[in-house]
């Protein structure tokens, strides 16, 4: 049985959405830089792509909220 998000529900996932979104992006960037230092932190890399991460996980989450189910 699913349910369908309100209207407001579905603005706030796609605003979240979004921001999650250009933190993965600005992340990205920030792990490529440090990761073109030579002397660049590996525990400060390992935290951001662990961080990366989450965040790519909460975007999926989002997403299929968003997706509606379609019974085939």
């Amino acid at each position: 049985m699913a349910f369908e998000l309100s209207a407001e529900s579905t603005a706030e996932y796609e605003t979240e959405l979004a921001r999650l979104r250009e933190e993965h992006r600005d992340l990205d960037d920030a792990i490529e830089a440090l990761a073109g230092v030579m002397a660049g932190d590996r525990l400060q890399l390992q935290r951001l792509k662990k961080r990366k991460l989450g965040i790519r996980d909460r975007i999926s989450f989002l997403e299929d909220q968003l997706t509606p189910d379609i019974i085939a």
